[in-house]
């Protein structure tokens, strides 16, 4: 592995880090730290080692400033931790950067929505090169290996220069040979100056730090000191002995601490401003337009949708159902209910898919310094115009296959706006669905439940007036209520059949009431409606799931 040769780099100012009596209790679980105090030097390699449950993880959250303690103080060069910044680098257990993008790319998205863009290029290439992964920058990120990927999410860290990094369990699944690399390369950068703490239950991580921190799993601190007195301190011959030592309840002597190289790193540099909203949300729509094109299944939903919905008009409804002279009333509000669903079944599918398999990346980045609400609309403006276009295709197609009727650009353009604002309420309502779930899986099967009440409540099969009065107090909370009475509205149902036609067509048009007798304009105000409150509960949403964890004195990111 490299070490780091660029004088940039070399000048990091290390963190100090401190812990007076911390107690930590979680919700479920008790209290997973017990009256732990310890330091963590400036440009100091410390391991945070421990059995499964031992509280690691919650240590180094709290160590981190993400968690306050229930009890005791946590200190940050004699002070209390502020707001997560540039100096600030912290990697969890999973993956934090997109997989679609070449690594380069990935990079220098993620500095350019931390810091001032014209640095960013010269910060990726040093950082690729100090991390051994010049040679992998154009390579998508998917096709790293397992360890290139962990150094790939450290090298996003440190494209600001952080004075701090936290790495819970970077050596774990990986290789005995990848694991070392990678303990080499977090060592190179301690000796540039950034303090490094980690968590671990690999035995070969101890002997490569300066300072072991060993937790018992009753979260109290069995032992902290060099790794070369971790053995003595409970006379054991192996660190597997350590464990089980611990495992029984022992608790060894505070070592004295360990000692730290003679540095003298440079004064920190200048905290660059923060990235502005507009510029934030340019980058993101940017990168989310790059990774929907790489993603193949975004692709197939993407033209898949589209074309399973116009196949089903072309077999579902005969042509000529708006003639005059062959008059098909029922065909007419059911093309025109469909036109309806399809925009709503566009916006849903697009939408359900585009949070939740990154909200790793996005809770990262947002203590990073990325607004919730510039993503937000960066979904929203990816993806609303290609729901445009299909939405624009759908009535195109339609209208050459006789399944609408002749009528003007008045007519055509209040059903166009109708399916786009259709599509961009079920676009949010997939957004507020994607950001409340935790996995992809259960994004999908939301799909069918959230589908269902849209058809039945809508007022096309059972009529509005018809229903019984807790189904239209329902139907009132069903976009595909408005979008179909806007749409049976423009297209004039109505009046379509009243002057002479079949005799099926007035009586089944007043099951229907006033609900096509209203103007679209109505439709539109509902629709753009249900849009922004689907978009402010998803942004509520992601907030609080991003704040989950996180400290009160971070709420205000």
């Amino acid at each position: 592995m490299p070490t780091p040769t660029h004088p940039d780099i070399t000048h990091i100012a290390g963190l100090h880090l401190e812990l007076r009596d911390v107690t930590q209790e979680v919700r479920g679980a008790g209290r997973v730290l017990d009256e732990v105090s310890f330091e963590v030097g400036a440009g100091q390699l410390t391991v945070i080692a421990g059995s499964s449950g031992a509280g690691k993880t919650v240590l180094l959250g709290t160590l981190a400033g993400l968690q306050s303690p229930t009890t005791g103080a946590v200190l940050h060069d004699g002070a209390q931790p502020g707001p997560p910044g540039p100096e600030f680098g912290y990697v969890p257990q999973e993956d934090v950067i997109h997989r679609e993008l070449p690594l380069r790319r990935t990079l220098e998205y993620a500095g350019r929505l931390r810091m001032p863009g014209g640095t960013v290029p010269a910060r990726v290439t040093e950082v690729l090169d100090v991390l051994g992964l010049s040679g992998r920058a154009d390579t998508p990120v998917r096709a790293l290996s397992g360890g290139e990927r962990k150094r790939a999410c450290i090298a996003a860290e440190l494209l600001t220069r952080p004075r701090v990094l936290f790495l819970d369990e970077p050596t774990s699944g990986l290789d005995p040979v990848t694991g070392a690399a990678l303990l080499a390369t977090l060592r190179s950068l301690a000796e540039t100056g950034t303090t490094v703490v980690l968590t671990t239950h690999v035995l070969a991580d101890l002997p490569r730090c300066d300072q072991v921190v060993f937790l018992s799993p009753g979260g109290t601190v069995a032992f902290v000191g060099p790794p070369d007195a971790l053995l003595g301190a409970f006379d054991a011959e192996t660190a597997e002995d350590v464990y089980a030592a611990v495992a029984e309840g022992k608790r060894a002597e505070r070592a004295a601490p360990a000692a730290l190289p003679d540095r003298q790193p440079a004064p920190t540099a200048h905290r660059p401003p923060r990235v502005g909203a507009l510029r934030q949300w340019a980058l993101l729509t940017r990168r989310t337009t790059a990774l929907l094109v790489r993603n193949r299944l975004s692709v197939a939903v993407f033209t898949g949708s589209p074309v399973m919905i116009v196949a089903m008009f072309a077999v579902l409804f005969r042509a000529g159902a708006f003639d005059a002279a062959a008059p098909d009333p029922g065909s007419t509000a059911m093309i025109m209910f469909w036109i309806a669903f399809g925009a709503f079944f566009f916006g849903l599918t697009y939408g359900l898919l585009q949070i939740c398999p990154e909200l790793a990346v996005l809770r990262r980045e947002w203590l990073a310094g990325v607004r919730i609400g510039p993503y937000v609309a960066s979904k929203l403006t990816t993806v609303l115009p290609v729901l445009a276009a299909a939405d624009a295709l759908l009535l195109a197609v339609l209208r050459a296959l006789d399944r609408l009727p002749a009528a003007g650009w008045d007519t055509y353009g209040s059903l166009f706006l109708t399916s786009v604002l259709a599509s961009a309420a079920a676009l949010a309502l997939g957004l507020l669905t994607s950001a409340a779930v935790t996995e992809p899986a259960q994004a999908t099967l939301m799909l069918p439940l959230l589908c269902f009440p849209q058809v039945l409540f809508s007022g096309a099969f059972v009529p509005v007036p018809r229903m019984a009065p807790v189904g239209q107090a329902i139907s009132w909370a069903m976009t595909n209520r408005w979008a179909f009475e806007a749409l049976g509205g423009a297209i004039g149902l109505n009046g379509l059949w009243r002057d002479g036609g079949s005799p099926a067509g007035p009586p089944l048009l007043r099951s229907y009431g006033d609900s096509f007798a209203h103007p679209a304009g109505r439709g539109w105000l509902i629709l753009a409606g249900f849009a922004v409150l689907f978009l402010a509960a998803t942004w509520a949403v992601l907030v609080r799931r991003c704040r989950q964890g996180v400290s009160a004195a971070r709420a205000g990111r």
